[in-house]
Formats: structure tokens, C-alpha cells, sequence
């Protein structure tokens, strides 16, 4: 009898005891699980890569640079009035050791500085224009430039002065002469013509009409911001 009581104490504390180790190695299990959990929550994720920011060059456009540009309108010293905004085209690109910094076909504005008709002006008149903007890669710039300028003095006798060469005068004669045909004809014969030129069209109000090329000279350097 005894030794049944003991026998069976004996398997209740057996028993007793792989419970409790069971309860040990799941309560361990878990509490591994729990701090991988822990774990992993505190790890930062990886940061994507960042893409590289494009660098960006500062291009300067020296002082006496040409900026050949057609007009967008028709001008005149009856037709137009001093502060009047017109438009107009680049039509030949600006390069910069050897690079194109503004192409061909970039927006231009400009203003008529002075515009008198015939007859309010010691009897003659006078038509001055300069350009004042350009848009490079749909950033407008201002600039500054000589102003292109063109008087009559007198019956039929019309001269005409661009500050800074003769070739934009001979665009703008040749302007006169027929449009753009006209314009680029005139460049050619007044590229060795100095600055100052005549052309006699009779006793009439100056007209600059739409397509005339004129070349007009900066005055101040132009910084152009690019990016790589």
C-alpha cells in the first residue's frame, strides 16, 4: 500500500515537472517571437536612393553680342507710340563657345522708345526701338540693347542708324524693301556697311513691316542659368 502511495506521489511529481518545463520553453519560445517582433519594428526601413539633382551652369552672354530677331508686328513712326510693346522671334541662335545658349526661335519682346509722324518733328519723323526680353527654355530675361533707329529728314530722304553695326541695318532696309525676303537680302549687302546708311523711299512715315530682321546689340552681359 505503501509503496503504491509513493509510486504514485512519485509519477504526480514527475508529471508536475514536464509541465512546468513545457510552460518554460513556450514562455521562452514567445518571449524570442516577441523580441524578433520588437526587433524588427525598431529597424528603420532602408532609404530609397535619393536621384541626383541636375547641376546648374551659369552661361554669361558677353556685352556687344547680336540678337537678330523678326518682328511680330508691323512698326511705324505714325503707327506706333513711345512705350508701345511689340514682339518678336530670334532668328538665328546665340552661341557661347561653341554652344547653343538661346536657339533659334525663342520669344522676344521689345519697345518703341520714340515714334514721331511726319511733319511734328522739325518736318520729318523718327521711329526708335529696342529689345527689353527674351525667353530661353520658358524663362524670360531681361536685357538691355542699343536701340535700332530710323529717321527721315526731309523730302525723300530716309536714314537709318543701328547703335552697334551695320549689318541689322541692312536687315532693316532690306525689311523695308519686301518683308522677310527683303530683310535678308538687306543683311547681306549692309553687313560691311558701317552703322549709318540712307535709302530713299520718298516722302513717307517709316514703317518697319512684320517679318522685318533687325539686329540689335546687348549692352549688358546676359547670365543665362542651364542645367546639365
Amino acid at each position: 500500500m505503501q509503496s503504491r502511495l509513493a509510486a504514485i506521489t512519485l509519477l504526480s511529481v514527475s508529471l508536475a515537472l514536464v509541465g512546468c518545463s513545457k510552460k518554460n520553453d513556450q514562455s521562452a519560445d514567445q518571449n524570442a517571437a516577441n523580441n524578433q517582433a520588437t526587433t524588427a519594428a525598431q529597424t528603420p526601413a532602408p532609404k530609397a536612393e535619393e536621384p541626383q539633382k541636375p547641376r546648374v551652369e551659369t552661361v554669361t552672354i558677353p556685352e556687344g553680342t547680336s540678337l537678330t530677331v523678326q518682328l511680330g508686328e508691323a512698326l511705324g513712326s505714325k503707327l506706333s507710340q513711345p512705350g508701345q510693346s511689340f514682339s518678336a522671334t530670334l532668328a538665328d541662335p546665340v552661341q557661347v563657345g561653341g554652344k547653343t545658349v538661346i536657339p533659334a526661335g525663342s520669344a522676344a519682346r521689345g519697345t518703341v522708345v520714340d515714334a514721331k509722324p511726319l511733319g511734328r518733328f522739325k518736318g520729318g519723323a523718327s521711329l526708335q526701338v529696342q529689345l527689353t526680353s527674351i525667353t530661353i527654355h520658358g524663362t524670360a530675361h531681361e536685357i538691355q540693347t542699343a536701340a535700332v533707329s530710323q529717321t527721315e529728314k526731309g523730302k525723300g530722304k530716309r536714314t537709318a542708324v543701328l547703335a552697334g553695326g551695320g549689318a541689322g541695318l541692312g536687315a532693316l532696309i532690306g525689311g523695308l524693301a519686301g518683308g522677310g525676303k527683303g530683310a535678308a537680302i538687306g543683311a547681306a549687302a549692309g553687313a560691311g556697311a558701317g552703322g549709318t546708311g540712307a535709302a530713299f523711299t520718298g516722302n513717307k512715315d517709316i514703317v518697319m513691316p512684320a517679318e522685318s530682321a533687325l539686329t540689335f546689340t546687348l549692352s549688358q552681359p546676359l547670365h543665362v542659368r542651364e542645367k546639365e
